[in-house]
This record gives C-alpha cells, structure tokens and sequence, in this order.
C-alpha cells in the first residue's frame, strides 16, 4: 500500500486572519525602513576633525562621493526590493509557518544591506565588489523564493490570480539576482566594468512585462 504524500502546508497551518498577514507586512517595513536609515548613518566626516574651513569642508564632503554614490545605489536597490515585496504581499492572502520563516530570513539579509554598502564605499576593490554583489544576489534569490513557495498551485495567493502574471512575477524577481551574479563573473575580469553593469537592473526589470 502506496504512503499518502505530504503536503508543503496543512490546512490547519495555513492562517488567512487579516491581523497576522497584517503584523508580518508591518514587521517587514519597519525592517526595510531601518536598513535604509541605517545606509544614510554610513556617511559621516572623520571623527578626528573638530573644526574646518569653508575650502576644507568643502574638499573634504566633496571627497566622500563614493559614500554618496553607495547610499543611492544601495537605496534604490533596498527600495526595488521593498517594491516587490509590497506587491507579492498584494496578491498572498494567506500565511503559514513557512513563509513567515522565509520572510524573515529575507528581512536578516536586508538588515544586513548597509555593512556590504560600507564595505565597498570605503574601498571598491575587487573582493568588496564581490561581496556586494553576492549580498544583493542572495537577497533577490531569497525574495523569488518567497513569491515561488507562495505561488506554487495557489498555495497562499488570490485563486483566481492569472498564471500569466505569476510567471511574469517569477521573472521580474530574478531578473535582480541574475544581473549581480552576472556582476560577480564579471568581477573576475574587471572590477569596475562589474559596477556598472548593475545599471542594467532597471532595463531587466522593466523590460518584464
């Protein structure tokens, strides 16, 4: 006699009661909201300067535009993937144990954000390229795999919800993670020529209709 199969998720694991899905989405925004507060803490003058001239002030704020260029980037990455997860969490109607653990596995990496965005602000070699990338990858990976355990049959999300826009979800959220793992070959061969692939993340995300 054949064992019945288990499935990902009992019924009686699975919640819709709006004030659960309501703590998870309050909890994650306020994770995302302290990751991108913590990138602005990363841009700061040397401790050991007590008092500047206007020229030198000015030299030396001048001077930290790579701390300026991190914080843009990493925040209009950090916001891409709030956007996603603002829009994942449109469709999912339910919850279970397993996506609250896999969302917070995401939010552990997004908090994590600001240290990879120092790292690389103070030198932009090529193992701190790397290791940005490989933050950014992970994080996108992880955010696909929420949307994938999800939507897998219907699981979480609104029934009625077309496979069309599925796939098109599916693609959208790796389109991210595949740019910075293409970044992280590239490293290899030039470092800056990585950095400036990442420009590719919008037209990637866009061009997924």
């Amino acid at each position: 006699m054949t064992a019945p199969v288990k499935q990902p998720s009992s019924p009686s694991d699975i919640q819709s009661d709006h004030f659960g899905m309501e703590r998870l989405i309050f909890f994650s925004d306020a994770v995302f909201s302290i990751a991108v507060t913590l990138l602005a803490l990363e841009i700061r003058l040397p401790t050991d300067k007590s008092s500047l001239g206007n020229d030198e002030l000015l030299q030396m704020l001048l001077a930290l535009w790579p701390k300026y260029l991190a914080y843009v980037l990493s925040f209009l990455i950090v916001g891409s993937f709030w956007l996603g997860h603002h829009r994942r969490f449109h469709f999912i109607k339910r919850y279970d144990s397993r996506l609250i653990f896999l969302n917070l596995v995401l939010l552990m990496v997004i908090a994590f954000i600001p240290f990879p965005t120092a790292v690389i602000s103070e030198h932009g070699n090529q193992t701190a390229t790397i290791f940005y990338a490989l933050t950014m990858a992970v994080t996108g990976l992880l955010s696909t795999g929420i949307w994938v355990y999800a939507a897998h049959n219907h699981r979480l999300i609104d029934p009625d919800l077309p496979a069309h826009t599925i796939r098109r979800d599916t693609l959208r959220q790796l389109a991210v993670p595949a740019v910075f793992l293409l970044s992280v070959g590239l490293a290899f061969i030039n470092y800056d020529l990585a950095k400036y692939s990442w420009i590719l993340v919008a037209p990637a995300v866009l061009l997924i209709r």
